[in-house]
């Protein structure tokens, strides 16, 4: 049976999961434990590393069962089919997650309009707000020099 990917409701892929859950469908929720600061206090959260999909691993006639729960939007399609993801990477993810010399696993997306700090190259430690995106590059407006810049997405993180 191949595992498929689900796209669900912003903020709902734990519950969701659960209900999958109890209704027998075998679930993959990898999650993250995730600090957060505020001025006066820290605070620990659960929260997924896929923000908004879930795994979920049926016989292709079952599928449908999944729309049952309020918190499914659709299935993740790829080249017009529903994706699939192989058991051979469930395990590495879920080895990643029990490794303990693996630290601050955070996957994340660049957006237009977004501030970012450059960690690498000639402007290293300085403020960028992200333009344009393309597969490999990034094009940045650095405001306190005034310039565009043109970055490999590789080297900036």
């Amino acid at each position: 049976m191949p595992w498929y990917v689900i796209i669900t409701k912003p903020k709902s892929e734990i519950r969701t999961s659960e209900i999958l859950e109890n209704m027998g469908v075998e679930v993959f929720c990898p999650v993250i434990e995730e600090v957060r600061q505020w001025s006066d206090r820290k605070k620990k959260f659960i929260v997924p590393l896929f923000r908004g999909y879930i795994f979920v691993k049926l016989l292709d006639k079952e599928r449908s069962v999944v729309f049952e729960v309020s918190g499914v939007l659709k299935y993740l399609f790829w080249l017009g089919k529903p994706a699939t993801v192989h058991q051979k990477e469930i395990e590495v993810i879920k080895e990643w997650l029990c490794n303990e010399t693996i630290n601050n696993i955070k996957v994340s997306q660049f957006k237009p309009g977004e501030s970012i700090n450059i960690k690498n190259g000639a402007f290293k430690n300085k403020k960028a707000v992200i333009q344009e995106i393309s597969k490999t590059k990034l094009k940045l407006v650095l405001p306190n020099f005034g310039i565009f810049l043109t970055a490999d997405i590789n080297e900036l993180i």
